[in-house]
């Protein structure tokens, strides 16, 4: 944890005297944020209280299972938890199609609630940080994902998620208008971009909301979503005219690291329910606190 500042400066230097960073990713914000999450994920006092927000979170909810943290033998530089067994998600790439859309389908509502619902979301996508159950326990009646490893979980504020969930949206209902106006409003375009970064923004807005676009089920495997957004992620980095904001970097990360494990299991789920159910959802919480 003591070396994190003298690594990152030694890696911002060779990364800049090499020109192996575009413009456009701005490399001291992105520098910035990785300092503060890095040490964060070394406190594990942090990541124990954590651990155990997320278990109260998801108290109740039959598809996941957080270890529960012990706590008489934790330390700052110790974190000690009960065990659970299981396997990285990836190697679920070997079951059946059936068992791999449950998978992708719980993953895609977890990601949604951590961040609309709870507004607390694991940013790490990790694919070991996700463990579906061994055989033995599916066969007495245990298909919970185990949820490990939440030193980089995070809070966002109530603004950003109600601005951000707006742009989702716009995004799954196709809305070239309002996936503009919610960006500006997150400050993800400045209102001065040129119509080449403005269409490669919108469009792959649009390809990010396609999942959630239909009621029908989406084929992650035939999709190449992957090609298709780096293609125009090249053309944003280059035309960028501001950094995007701080709590999108971490956001990014893990909603990336959700299509991509959607893609690895080959998933052909429906995806707009989710995204409806978890906006009821969003609603139904504003209007009890209201």
């Amino acid at each position: 944890a003591e070396s994190i500042d003298s690594d990152l400066l030694n890696l911002k230097r060779i990364a800049t005297m090499t020109n192996l960073v575009p413009k456009g990713l701005y490399i001291d914000n992105v520098m910035n944020t990785v300092k503060v999450e890095l040490a964060r994920e070394c406190d594990y006092r942090l990541e124990a209280d954590n651990q155990e927000l997320t278990a109260e979170l998801l108290k109740g909810d039959d598809d996941f299972l957080v270890p529960k943290v012990i706590r008489e033998l934790s330390t700052s530089r110790i974190l000690t938890t009960e065990f659970v067994s299981g396997s990285s998600i990836d190697r679920a790439a070997l079951l059946s199609q059936a068992e791999r859309n449950l998978l992708a389908r719980k993953m895609l509502k977890l990601t949604l609630n951590e961040l609309f619902v709870f507004k607390f979301m694991q940013t790490d996508p990790n694919f070991s940080n996700f463990l579906y159950p061994e055989r033995e326990e599916v066969a007495k009646g245990d298909r919970r994902l185990r949820l490990v490893d939440f030193g980089a979980s995070r809070s966002y504020s109530d603004p950003f998620v109600q601005k951000y969930l707006q742009l989702v949206v716009a995004c799954a209902n196709r809305n070239t208008a309002d996936i503009v106006s919610s960006s500006l409003s997150l400050g993800l375009l400045t209102g001065e971009e040129t119509k080449t970064m403005l269409d490669a923004h919108v469009q792959a807005s649009l390809v990010v909301g396609e999942p959630f676009a239909l009621d029908t089920p989406y084929n992650f495997g035939t999709s190449n979503l992957t090609s298709r957004i780096s293609a125009l992620a090249k053309v944003m980095l280059e035309h960028r005219l501001a950094p995007p904001p701080q709590e999108v970097y971490s956001l990014h990360r893990k909603l990336s690291g959700c299509f991509l494990l959607c893609l690895k299991l080959q998933a052909n789920i429906p995806c707009r329910d989710l995204l409806i159910e978890t906006q009821q959802r969003v609603e139904r919480t504003s209007s009890r606190n209201n």
